[in-house]
């Protein structure tokens, strides 16, 4: 039995600790928000946050887990409102929507570690996130976006 906090609560998975966390988290507890998309880590579309950051649900363990705090698209906010979640929409990013999950966790681990970033940040952070569609533009316009109602919330 492996214990870990997800999406702000505390859960216990009985599976092989060497299971994959996607697979802990798609077929044992039934959230599936975050995609396969390769299983080598390489295209993002699995990425969700540990302990605050960013990291590949395909090859994280299951036992990396034990004790720490897991959150997924379904946890990044209650009503799906987080900021970045709300540019993706009002921009329209995603057209196939398949890799956005992993999109949206990479981009608001990278705007809780930089709250401004340049054009350079974004691409440099987002760049190991894949988009079969090509929405690069758009994703990095979203970014962009969710970092100046990022910055303007924590002016008030």
């Amino acid at each position: 039995m492996i214990e870990f906090e997800l999406n702000g609560r505390q859960v216990s998975v009985d599976a092989d600790p060497n299971t994959p966390l996607l697979w802990a988290l798609r077929d044992e507890v039934g959230l599936t928000g975050t995609k396969f998309g390769c299983g080598i880590g390489a295209c993002g579309a699995c990425t969700v946050h540990i302990d605050g950051s960013a990291a590949r649900s395909c090859i994280t363990y299951l036992s990396d887990v034990e004790g720490l705090k897991v959150t997924t698209i379904e946890g990044l906010d209650e009503n799906g409102n987080h900021p970045v979640q709300e540019a993706w929409r009002n921009l329209r990013v995603p057209q196939c929507g398949y890799c956005q999950s992993g999109q949206i966790m990479q981009a608001a681990s990278l705007l809780k570690d930089t709250p401004n970033p340049s054009d350079e940040d974004i691409d440099a952070v987002m760049t190991g996130n894949l988009c079969r569609c090509m929405t690069y533009s758009r994703i990095r316009q979203a970014v962009r976006t969710a970092a100046t109602s990022m910055g303007a919330s924590n002016n008030d």
